[in-house]
């Protein structure tokens, strides 16, 4: 072997050893727990791989020195108390959490929870303290929605350059959605576009507001996302479809899932850096000093199949600005 492949070699060992050697040596079996309002992250869920997968990195192994136990409400958030008082019983260590409705619940269960999306501005909903030191048992990904805002509403002009309305879609039972769609909605009226609102509660009043649309149709559509708007999600795509509506979603895989386009946070990188507090959290410290983080990628995503069978012309520079483009 040549000296330059020898060095190369070493490195790769030096590298690769620590994080086996954890796996195959600890003496401490580590127990997880995670909890969504929707559908749960399973080890073989996309998101649930990403998760697995981010946790071996550093060195933490499924029937080696982690249990993972995978919950989900499947849209009844009156469920998800239990789902995490099973979660105490079992003595997990940690939880990782998706959405403002099971940040509720895990801060009064006090078990140690790392949000890994969708909780909204913590703050402002009184879930911690504050984004530095959060205090209590939470900590986790918070997101930035006045400033997504923005560039979702040029992103809608691209399609719709006469743009002076647009519907907005939430769940007004969710405080943490409430307030992003309210950040959305001022930014939106701060540029002169009238916002149609449309909250809903449960899936019948989908139909309401589709209605609301037919009867004083807006030039677009914004969908707030958490689980009973992305439940409900295929309902929208077609609703949007059908009436030649640019309608634009908050993360990418609602766009690869049939949404026209999608911007916000990348959600691989939330659950990395989760998992990375999650390690944290395993290793004595507390969710009352880990401060919160806000993502720093945001792809733009693009599903050009959809734009198609709509008819709609992709503005060459809306193709050339996405990310991720769906056919």
């Amino acid at each position: 072997m040549k000296r330059r492949e020898f060095v190369k070699f070493l490195a790769a060992s030096a590298v690769a050893v620590p994080a086996t050697a954890l796996a195959q040596s600890s003496s401490k079996h580590y127990r997880l727990g995670s909890v969504t309002a929707a559908l749960p992250l399973a080890p073989a869920s996309p998101f649930g791989k990403l998760l697995i997968g981010a946790l071996a990195q550093r060195g933490y192994g499924l029937g080696q020195n982690l249990t993972y136990d995978a919950r989900g409400a499947m849209g009844d958030v009156a469920k998800l108390s239990g789902l995490l008082a099973a979660l105490k019983d079992e003595k997990v260590d940690a939880v990782v959490g998706v959405g403002y409705p099971v940040a509720v619940a895990a801060k009064a269960s006090g078990i140690p929870t790392v949000m890994a999306w969708g909780v909204g501005d913590p703050v402002a909903t009184r879930l911690i303290d504050g984004l530095a030191r959060p205090g209590g048992n939470l900590t986790g990904i918070s997101d930035v929605a006045t400033t997504l805002t923005t560039k979702r509403l040029a992103l809608l002009k691209e399609f719709s350059p006469t743009l002076r309305r647009v519907a907005m879609l939430w769940n007004k039972d969710d405080l943490g959605m409430t307030l992003r769609y309210q950040a959305s909605a001022e930014v939106a009226k701060s540029i002169g576009i009238t916002v149609q609102a449309l909250g809903v509660r449960e899936p019948d009043d989908f139909d309401e507001a589709f209605a609301a649309m037919k009867s004083d149709p807006p030039d677009a559509i914004l969908m707030v996302a958490d689980s009973l708007t992305v439940l409900n999600r295929k309902r929208v795509f077609d609703f949007a479809a059908e009436r030649r509506l640019p309608a634009i979603y908050e993360y990418s895989f609602l766009a690869r899932d049939g949404g026209l386009m999608a911007y916000g946070p990348d959600l691989k990188e939330c659950i990395e850096r989760a998992s990375a507090m999650i390690d944290r959290v395993f290793k004595g410290a507390r969710p009352a000093d880990l401060p919160f983080e806000q993502p720093t990628h945001y792809p733009f995503a693009l599903n050009l199949k959809t734009a198609k069978a709509a008819g709609f012309a992709v503005p060459t520079i809306t193709l050339a600005l996405a990310d991720e483009v769906f056919e």
